[in-house]
């Protein structure tokens, strides 16, 4: 007894869909524009005939690369790549930890940039002695 093309083919992983959206945010031909809502959770999760964790999932995935952002009782919309990460309501909280730990590491290789050319300067074209 041979099988349906629908019977055959696999429910998408959370990766799959990830990627899925991923494209349609960033790709070539993007179907979604920053602000834009994605489909509801639950209603994705039914019309690719997954459970509800795995939509949630990929969404997660969406969040922590910084390309959506999700807003309690209201649902995950396409972040603006224009506002920094971690400063917008529904930011992942591991993208607030690490933009504000990114801000110290730029402001301390800033200063250390500047210590350098202060040295550089007084040292001039003088070259260190050999031991």
């Amino acid at each position: 007894m041979e099988q349906s093309p629908e019977a055959l083919k696999q429910t998408p992983t959370a990766k799959e869909i990830a990627a899925d959206f991923r494209e349609k945010i960033t790709g070539p031909n993007r179907e979604y524009d920053p602000g834009d809502r994605l489909p509801a959770a639950r209603k994705l999760a039914k019309d690719l005939g997954v459970q509800l964790m795995t939509v949630q999932s990929a969404y997660g995935q969406l969040r922590d690369e910084g390309l959506v952002l999700t807003q309690q009782g209201r649902g995950t919309f396409v972040r603006d790549p224009s506002v920094p990460l971690g400063t917008e309501p529904g930011s992942s909280p591991a993208f607030t930890a690490l933009a504000a730990e990114l801000s110290s590491i730029h402001d301390a290789l800033r200063l250390l940039g500047e210590r350098l050319d202060r040295l550089e300067q007084l040292v001039g074209d003088e070259t260190p002695p050999s031991p």
